[in-house]
């Protein structure tokens, strides 16, 4: 029903919208277009975004590390998740204020999305904009409308994540390159009246830059916008406009792309693309294909299909051939490359919904191009109810939590396994309490680093046996199991030593109370 609400008054929205900015002078045709998509990805990434209180291992990184104090977070990153360090120092600021103020009434989880949909919804705005300055703004209604109701799109503005904010700062970016394009390539008595044109390339740097900085794979946008400006045959001087700009984003990016490169055994974990992420992209970047197809008149230097297809395909396809050097697809990583899609889908839908005084349109083709358009809305329908679900992540951190509560008893000893999974306790750090972690050698602060140090397998062994009753927290059955000394250790002594007493399955992870086997306390008493 809120997606069906939502639908309903984002059709009825638009309509209203083109009706009242026909008339009305440019402001209130700018605010039309902005208020409309803006209104409903704020809805959207609202609705559910609690998701049962469920928080992912990603989320609960950003969680652990936005609240790390600033020296610590610091001495941190100089060992690993560099990358992300920006984004976590700005939550840090942002749960600074939230704790303080709205975090006992709204909770720690709606504070660790908010700033993601407030991030989306500033790019459904920025998508808007950049439609109805490609083209029109109908174009720029629907493409914004578009992009709010992509299913990714919804999936990371519920994120504690930085790929909703990079996919906003890469959306006005574009949108004040193309004001910049525009600007460049007017005649020399138009470009010599000062104004606010002055900072339009500066700010388009700063953006890119700060894009970048927040997430290295960014910078995979600007080979996109270079060939937008180099298809729309531009004069030298705007083309070297546009390189020095590039050349300054990839200056200020420089020494941090270094330095992140001794960290590179963090992504180790990556393999060979998801199946179900490239499908994604796939039928997007066909459905965007298709609608490049579409008679479109772009109405400024910059191309509609030139920067839609550019930010649509460039971004991924590079990322993919990086990834055969090394893996690092993750469609997360390019996520701004729905933007493509949406600009071109919102331009060819504005052009299949011209009423038929203006497109020769009979009503009758006119109803089944609305009719085929609600049955694509309808189809979406699962896939966004799923998303605002705990089943929806890869694990439930908050599950995992409750499940060790529920199985263990002060005083039992508790692994997990493999190490990184101790991430699991860093939201709900109250459920662990009074339960002896077997293996920790140093906590995740006191180490610096994400998960925390481990000491020996000969010590886990040690610790193990002289323990009457543990709680594993593990990873389910059929993932690949770590080779490790204290990985090693931790299987072999459950197996020869302990029996299972009770075990149960939660999204992403198996809890597991084991007793000792002629040890401390009886044998096999659970």
């Amino acid at each position: 029903m809120p997606l069906a609400l939502a639908l309903a008054l984002g059709l009825w929205g638009t309509g209203r919208a083109v009706a009242f900015a026909a008339a009305r002078p440019v402001w209130a045709v700018r605010s039309a277009v902005v208020l409309v998509p803006a209104g409903l990805m704020l809805f959207l990434g609202a609705w559910g975004i609690r998701r049962g209180d469920a928080v992912w291992r990603d989320e609960a990184v950003t969680y652990d590390m936005a609240h790390r104090s600033l020296p610590d977070l610091w001495a941190t990153l100089q060992h690993i998740d560099v990358v992300h360090g920006l984004y976590y120092a700005l939550m840090h600021c942002w749960f600074a204020v939230y704790d303080a103020t709205l975090g006992d009434a709204l909770g720690a989880v709606i504070g660790l999305r908010l700033p993601s949909v407030v991030a989306m919804t500033a790019a459904a705005a920025g998508v808007a904009l950049l439609g109805w300055r490609l083209v029109g703004r109908r174009a720029g209604l629907c493409a914004g409308l578009t992009f709010a109701l992509v299913p990714v799109v919804q999936q990371y503005a519920q994120e504690g994540r930085s790929y909703a904010t990079v996919c906003a700062l890469v959306v006005w970016a574009s949108y004040l390159l193309v004001l910049a394009v525009e600007h460049a390539a007017a005649p020399a008595r138009a470009t010599a009246r000062p104004g606010p044109h002055r900072a339009l390339w500066p700010g388009y740097t700063a953006l890119m830059l700060l894009a970048c900085l927040l997430h290295e794979f960014a910078s995979l946008a600007l080979p996109a916008h270079g060939a937008a400006v180099v298809l729309a045959r531009l004069p030298h001087r705007v083309r070297r406009t546009w390189a020095l700009a590039a050349g300054t984003v990839v200056a200020g990016l420089a020494p941090l792309a270094v330095f992140s490169t001794r960290q590179a055994a963090q992504t180790s974990w990556l393999t060979w693309p998801d199946p179900i992420q490239l499908l994604t992209f796939a039928v997007l970047a066909t459905f965007g294909a298709l609608c490049a197809r579409v008679p479109i008149r772009s109405r400024g230097p910059v191309g509609l299909r030139a920067l839609g297809l550019a930010l649509l395909l460039l971004p991924t396809f590079l990322l993919l051939l990086l990834s055969n050097v090394e893996p690092a697809y993750v469609d997360r990583y390019v996520l701004y490359y729905v933007v493509g899609f949406a600009l071109l889908a919102g331009a060819a839908l504005a052009q299949l919904l011209r009423p038929a005084d203006e497109g020769g349109q009979t009503r009758g083709r006119r109803l089944r191009r609305l009719a085929g358009a609600a049955a694509v809305l309808l189809a979406l329908l699962p896939v966004d109810v799923h998303l605002r679900s705990p089943d929806s992540r890869v694990d439930d951190v908050t599950a995992v939590a409750e499940s060790v509560r529920r199985l263990s008893e002060p005083g039992d000893g508790l692994l997990f396994a493999p190490a990184r999974r101790r991430v699991w306790a860093a939201t709900r750090p109250r459920d662990f309490r009074g339960l002896r972690d077997l293996a920790l050698h140093q906590s995740p602060v006191a180490s610096r680093t994400l998960y925390g140090t481990e000491v020996s397998g000969d010590a886990i062994r040690d610790r193990m046996l002289a323990s009457r009753r543990i709680v594993v927290a593990a990873d389910p059955a059929g993932q690949p199991l770590d080779d490790s000394d204290q990985e090693l250790a931790k299987r072999a002594t459950l197996r020869g030593s302990f029996v299972v007493c009770r075990s149960t399955r939660v999204r992403g992870a198996r809890i597991t109370l084991y007793a000792r086997v002629g040890g401390p306390g009886g044998a096999g008493r659970c």
